[in-house]
């Protein structure tokens, strides 16, 4: 264990985007844009080409991409864009419910001796690798129905991310020609993503492991494949077995939200500046990095986040998903609900009214980026500024009191 979290605390943080696209490289030859959707014959016989060339034998890519149809579903997926935005509540309690975590207390001492072996070999915990499974796949019960080689050839042909989609169409075929799985039970998700922890080919190509000892690495049928899998990715991105993702704190009246959502700082300087944990007590007087964030603005719950935060982002690069797990992995744990709630009567944003709510502010002086209707990094710094310029609490939120004093009104009204 000792040698494994030497190594660990050792590398740095990378996306699982990140390891994908390491792996493109080295997959990809040079080739010209995929060809169109109304081509699609000829463009599932270019991508036999090229696998071919990228060393997948030619009865495989044969046998495989003859089968492919194209799914008009994907593309419409693909395409779709969710009118509204989440909010944190909806969200948060769509995924950390009643029924999520007393399955996942029953499955923690259902898989007792397996999830102490991963944890052993990966460092990560075992309410941790619960959580990643509830969250992925409600414990193994819905892996995606979407046959994935179509999948990916429907993708890769459409043109718009040709290039990334044709790497990880390559990279399925490695995996049914190593004899992971047979093509016809190759299902996943629309975009790809397969099995209990939903890897895409990529993914699975470099961190899954068979851990079951029956000579395949299968992420469908074997919950040791799988979890092993999932810990052994943990691992490579960085996660630290010696602390936890991050927790709930309580922030001081009167506390100055421009420092949330920023640079990290000691568990100490928090605790000079008020915080407090869930419980009201003083946090340590520790030197451990973490970063204030506050996912439903001033009203809602504050978090800070540890290094395992990052990590878990480095799975799914949403704030929102990487709380859902820590949280869950806490309740699966045995830990109680939040003590202070997210509320549940702010109402979601539509795409549009966060467009004019981002050109509001850049015509006003504060730089909120391109109005693309996403709730990102600039467009909350721009919010706090206009808070902060207007005497509003400066929490990056886009509340009611923000809309208000834009002129900014939302469909709902």
């Amino acid at each position: 264990m000792t040698s494994i979290l030497t190594r660990r605390l050792r590398r740095p943080v990378v996306s699982r985007w990140q390891a994908v696209a390491g792996l493109a490289g080295l997959l990809m030859v040079p080739f010209a844009q995929a060809a169109p959707t109304a081509d699609f014959g000829q463009c599932v016989a270019d991508l036999k080409t090229r696998a071919i060339s990228n060393g997948v034998s030619p009865q495989v890519a044969e046998d495989v991409l003859s089968q492919v149809a194209h799914l008009d579903r994907v593309i419409e997926l693909d395409r779709r864009q969710p009118e509204f935005t989440t909010t944190f509540a909806d969200y948060l309690n769509r995924r950390v419910n009643k029924r999520r975590i007393e399955q996942g207390r029953k499955l923690l001492q259902e898989h007792d001796e397996l999830l102490a072996r991963v944890s052993a070999q990966t460092g990560v915990p075992p309410a941790y690798l619960l959580a990643f499974w509830g969250l992925e796949t409600n414990y193994g019960s819905y892996f995606g129905r979407m046959s994935v080689p179509s999948s990916l050839a429907t993708l890769a042909c459409d043109g718009r991310r040709g290039h990334y989609f044709t790497s990880e169409l390559i990279a399925a075929l490695q995996i049914i020609e190593e004899g992971a799985i047979a093509p016809e039970s190759m299902e996943g998700s629309w975009a790809g993503a397969m099995g209990h922890v939903q890897f895409m080919p990529s993914v699975f190509l470099r961190y899954a492991v068979d851990a079951d000892g029956d000579g395949r690495r299968d992420l469908w049928n074997s919950l040791p494949d799988a979890l092993m899998s999932a810990g052994n990715f943990l691992n490579s991105l960085g996660w630290d077995g010696d602390y936890r993702w991050g927790r709930e704190v309580l922030l001081p009246p009167g506390f100055d939200y421009a420092v949330a959502g920023g640079e990290k700082r000691s568990l100490r300087a928090w605790r000079e500046l008020g915080v407090k944990d869930a419980f009201g007590q003083a946090l340590a007087d520790d030197d451990i990095q973490a970063a204030l964030i506050v996912p439903a603005g001033h009203r809602g719950p504050a978090f800070l986040a540890y290094h395992n935060f990052n990590v878990i982002m480095g799975w799914n690069r949403s704030e929102f998903y990487a709380i859902a797990v820590g949280h869950l992995a806490d309740r699966i744990a045995g830990a109680g609900g939040l003590t202070n709630p997210p509320p549940t009567d702010t109402p979601a944003l539509s795409r549009d009214t966060i467009e004019r709510l981002q050109a509001t502010l850049t015509e006003q002086g504060f730089a909120a980026g391109n109005a693309d209707g996403i709730l990102g990094p600039a467009t909350r710094q721009a919010i706090r500024s206009f808070q902060r310029a207007n005497r509003l609490t400066a929490d990056g939120y886009p509340d009611r009191a923000l809309l208000d004093a834009l002129g900014v009104m939302a469909e709902a009204d």
